[in-house]
């Protein structure tokens, strides 16, 4: 592309009119295809982090079912059948637990939800163009 910046002065200005527009859809389609992609990663990230939540909400229903059931058992039949309800609880609420801090570190790796990158090259894009349209006037 150094040759062609003498070349320019050579060109007629509809031609080079012309070429900005070509190059400026080249780039903003190549923009939106990096956002795109910028956005369904992180979409993939919250989508797991979600999906853990699900998880640990189950488990900790789970946990919550198995401790009525400690309690009912408590007081249906005194001690021998509660401690092994009693366990199964403090196992399930342990898992969801563990499930819920791991789905707060999916939620927090994907924020924030915007295209990072996209943008940051855009700004780039814009100055590079500036440059670009300011060495052409002289």
């Amino acid at each position: 592309m150094a040759g062609d910046s003498r070349d320019l002065h050579d060109k007629p200005v509809g031609e080079l009119l012309r070429e900005l527009s070509d190059q400026t859809t080249t780039l903003v389609k190549q923009e939106i295809a990096l956002a795109k992609a910028e956005l369904s990663e992180k979409g993939k990230q919250a989508g797991a982090g979600a999906g853990m939540f699900g998880g640990a909400g189950l488990l900790g229903f789970f946990a919550f079912a198995a401790l009525t059931t400690a309690l009912i058992a408590v007081l249906a039949t005194g001690m021998d059948g509660w401690v092994a309800a009693l366990i199964v609880a403090i196992v399930y609420a342990v898992i969801a637990a563990v499930l819920a801090m791991a789905g707060r570190k999916e939620f927090r790796s994907a924020a924030p939800l915007v295209p990072e990158q996209a943008i940051e090259s855009s700004k780039e894009d814009v100055q590079w163009a500036k440059t670009q349209a300011q060495s052409g006037r002289t």
